[in-house]
């Protein structure tokens, strides 16, 4: 982890605070449920659930954001993983607002560390689509078609959010780490940073850009996934702009 959770916090905007207490971001889980690298970002437990210390989550959210906006400024490719029911509408909305893969439907293993085969069963899914398009699925029987059908929406479902991505990501940005600890361990193996939105249930020592937070609540989940397409989007502008002046 990158951050130093007793380095000052200044230069706190209060509304963005408000907004998180808005959403339910102080929210932890049950204290037993709690992972031993969380305990510095618990402010206090009452009823026995965890309120987490949301200005060590606003100077977490800070430095991943900063992170976010240098990799939109450089063109790197990010990758949303998100697959709970709770945060795969905004992992999908938000991505795809940003034309940049996503995984909200099942992460496939090998997804990162086999891409070679992944990239074999992406190209099957676009080579289906384009040939029922054009019309050339209807040489078929009415139940070959409807075979071909059930196996493109199949392949749809598990590859249809990274039909974009041609190479291994440059990063990953995970809705709730423990539950997506697959991707996590496929991203670890080949130096993939992280960035993640992750609740007191997480080991938030094995994420590069940790942002400790409610990751259960959709408003939660949909406010930092909002935050995290903002930054990305201030990234391109500014490498835009930047293009102007020169």
């Amino acid at each position: 982890m990158t951050t130093d959770v007793n380095e000052e916090k200044s230069n706190i905007d209060t509304d963005v605070l408000e907004e998180m207490l808005k959403v339910g971001a102080h929210f932890g889980y049950s204290k037993t449920r709690r992972h031993p690298s969380a305990a510095p970002f618990v402010f206090t437990t009452k009823n026995r659930t965890d309120i987490l210390d949301i200005e060590k989550t606003y100077a977490l959210l800070t430095k991943a954001l900063e992170f976010i906006e240098k990799l939109a400024e450089e063109d790197k490719v990010i990758l949303f993983v998100g697959t709970k029911p709770e945060s795969k509408k905004a992992v999908k909305e938000a991505a795809q607002s940003i034309d940049t893969p996503y995984v909200s439907e099942r992460w496939i293993g090998g997804t990162i560390t086999n891409f070679s085969e992944i990239k074999k069963r992406v190209a099957e899914l676009k080579d289906l689509r384009e040939k029922r398009e054009k019309g050339e699925l209807e040489k078929y029987t009415k139940k070959e078609r409807l075979d071909i059908d059930e196996k493109i929406k199949k392949l749809e479902r598990n590859f249809g959010g990274i039909v974009s991505m041609t190479k291994i990501p440059d990063v990953l940005f995970i809705v709730d780490s423990k539950h997506e600890h697959i991707a996590v361990k496929e991203a670890k193996r080949v130096n993939i940073p992280i960035v993640s939105l992750l609740n007191s249930d997480c080991d938030i020592s094995e994420i590069d850009y940790p942002i400790v937070a409610n990751d259960a609540a959709m408003s939660s989940i949909t406010f930092f996934v909002d935050q995290i397409i903002s930054a990305y989007k201030r990234g391109k502008k500014a490498k835009e702009e930047l293009k102007t002046q020169t």
